[in-house]
């Protein structure tokens, strides 16, 4: 079983679907000692997880439980925030007759989300510099993610996705749709926008980026859609580019440290010091021998240090730019560096996910987003990305004018490489076929 489970998988085109879209059948080509499922969606405003949990618990334990076996581990554990009390109550009931199976009950602060902060809230183990959760034994995987390799069992690929569409909408949901629906399209799925100028943001407010709703389609990891004013504070931070950050860093930056004390990384004993780093653009330097541009590598780009910049400066956007300037110039991460222990501090230090949605100014928007079935076909034309996954660009292996039906293989992954096959999300006819992307119109 654990072979074929991971032959599954593969088949079947799974990806992370709650971040940057890992292939699954490689993350699984491994031995570990834990499987965690990420269940903290710390994310303010989505809500596809913890529906999922709660709707599909049994399919998701069940999944759990062949992925544990698959790798040899010895416990599998579901994190999810106490606060998600249906889906809680439904997990409890699914791995109660399953002694390698538990929960463990996040408290609800930001980024509770993060693989190695979760890792060590279930764990306490600290994820080394630089490193992922298999250098502790850890495999962490997302619910969505074993609900897809739930129905790889049953030979069905990922051809659908779910996620949450938000914000300024006349009904807020979260909807199961096929993977290449324009974003546009899931707009009007929730009502339409409330306003007639709006932004829209992918993903969570906090790691999210801004797109193109009437060029963007949906993806195996898309997440969440936000639609939201476009003169809102978030939007005017989002799109600020990195050079008048700089430019304002250098003026208004008064070296609190601040932004250094509520960092994820550097409370769990990583050596990241925001603060130090921001020097270099005021300095060129970090006015630290003990401290070098290189630690820019080790952010996670959660975007907190922002959130308690008294000034508004974006430290995360400035490590951003340095760890792409530095690989450019052919710099690799040199930080390995296993942590003994965490900051004494990092218990104080914890950044509730209310105060953040204060903080971003969202309060209006944080409402319920129920899980709903569409009665209809939500698009007939789908424009589906070939490259949806870490790795290399799926190679087309149908031809303009193929006549296609949902769930047959339209991308496979190029010999000896590592990527993700791709699945038609629609019954029609190829009208379009490029390196990039192949249109299927019903």
């Amino acid at each position: 079983m654990e072979n074929n489970l991971i032959q599954w998988i593969e088949n079947a085109g799974i990806v992370g679907a709650g971040g940057a879209g890992f292939p699954t059948h490689v993350k699984l080509n491994a031995r570990a000692e834990y499987v965690i499922v990420n269940g903290a969606e710390c994310e303010p405003l989505l809500r596809v997880d913890q529906q999922l949990m709660d709707v599909y618990s049994s399919e998701i334990v069940m999944a759990l439980s062949e992925v544990v076996k698959a790798v040899g581990a010895r416990q599998g554990i579901i994190a999810l925030k106490k606060k998600y009390k249906n889906a809680v109550n439904k997990l409890l009931n699914a791995v109660k007759s399953n002694s390698e199976l538990d929960i463990f009950l996040l408290e609800d602060f930001y980024p509770a989300g993060d693989e190695q902060v979760t890792v060590y809230e279930v764990l306490k183990r600290i994820v080394p510099e630089g490193g992922i959760p298999l250098n502790v034994e850890t495999v962490v995987i997302n619910p969505e993610t074993l609900l897809n390799v739930y129905n790889a069992l049953k030979n069905e690929p990922v051809t659908e996705k779910f996620l949450t569409v938000t914000g300024a909408v006349r009904n807020p949901i979260t909807v199961k749709v096929p993977i290449g629906t324009a974003i546009s399209e899931i707009i009007e799925i929730a009502g339409g926008a409330t306003c007639d100028e709006y932004a829209v943001i992918e993903g969570g407010p906090m790691m999210g980026g801004i797109i193109n709703p009437e060029q963007a389609v949906v993806r195996k990891n898309t997440k969440g859609i936000i639609v939201i004013p476009k003169n809102h504070s978030l939007v005017m931070a989002k799109k600020k580019a990195i050079e008048t950050m700089i430019r304002e860093s250098r003026i208004s930056c008064c070296h609190c440290s601040l932004c250094t004390d509520i960092c994820p990384r550097n409370l769990l004993g990583h050596k990241l010091h925001p603060d130090k780093l921001m020097r270099i653009a005021g300095y060129n330097s970090t006015c630290d021998a003990n401290s070098k541009v290189t630690e820019a590598f080790l952010c996670c780009e959660c975007g907190l240090c922002e959130q308690v910049c008294v000034m508004e400066l974006q430290p995360w956007k400035l490590n951003k730019f340095l760890k792409r300037r530095l690989s450019d110039n052919g710099v690799k991460n040199p930080n390995s560096r296993k942590p003994e222990k965490v900051s004494q501090f990092r218990e104080y230090r914890k950044f509730p996910v209310k105060k953040l949605i204060g903080r971003l100014g969202l309060e209006k928007y944080n409402v319920d987003a129920p899980l709903v079935e569409v009665k209809k076909d939500i698009s007939n034309r789908v424009k589906i990305e070939l490259r949806q996954h870490i790795g290399v660009c799926a190679e087309p292996v149908v031809s303009l004018g193929d006549v296609i039906i949902k769930g047959q293989l339209i991308g496979d992954i190029p010999e000896g490489k590592m990527g993700a096959k791709i699945h038609a999300s629609i019954d029609g006819i190829v009208t379009w076929v490029s390196e990039n992307s192949i249109v299927i119109e019903r």
